[in-house]
């Protein structure tokens, strides 16, 4: 009976030693930085967010807060959002990667998981951007925004890319 079972228990342990890995490197990164504040990675986004609302002309400043770890947004001179260590998406990353591993197929899910790393960092970008930008000019659509619309943004744009991966890779015969 379990011999029927084999395949997608092999799939399963695959995503989960995959998922703990990552998670436990990625521990060890954010405690290696503890005492510098929020960690390198979340500060490239933090610069990416603020160059792309200077762009935008939404003129941006930003305000480290090193003992707390966090990275303050001043938007047109008005504080508007901080940025933590959750806000890099990095958790959300860590389970794609897990999936697409675990419907490993060769070379080509290295590719795949770099063009959708690459996917999932613009996705997350913008989204800080559009949290800022609703946060500054519609204040009273913030909750909203920040707990419904841009979490859906980003959980979607992972769920769109496993089905990709899905149906045109881990799923395709390989002799047709």
């Amino acid at each position: 009976m379990l011999k029927d079972f084999r395949p997608v228990l092999g799939i399963l342990l695959r995503f989960i030693i995959i998922y703990l890995v990552l998670l436990f490197v990625y521990q060890f990164y954010l405690n290696s930085f503890k005492a510098q504040g929020l960690d390198p990675y979340s500060r490239i986004i933090a610069d990416h967010v603020m160059f792309i609302q200077n762009k935008l002309q939404y003129p941006t400043l930003l305000y480290n807060d090193v003992p707390n770890e966090q990275v303050y947004y001043y938007v047109k001179k008005v504080y508007v959002t901080r940025m933590v260590e959750g806000c890099n998406a990095v958790s959300v990353i860590i389970l794609f990667v897990s999936f697409v591993f675990a419907f490993y197929k060769g070379t080509k899910t290295f590719v795949f998981v770099a063009a959708g790393l690459l996917a999932l960092y613009i996705m997350n970008v913008l989204r800080i951007v559009g949290l800022n930008i609703v946060t500054r000019d519609y204040s009273e659509y913030n909750k909203l925004a920040h707990d419904y619309l841009f979490p859906a943004v980003i959980y979607g744009s992972v769920v769109v890319l496993w089905l990709i991966w899905i149906k045109f890779f881990a799923l395709k015969n390989e002799n047709s």
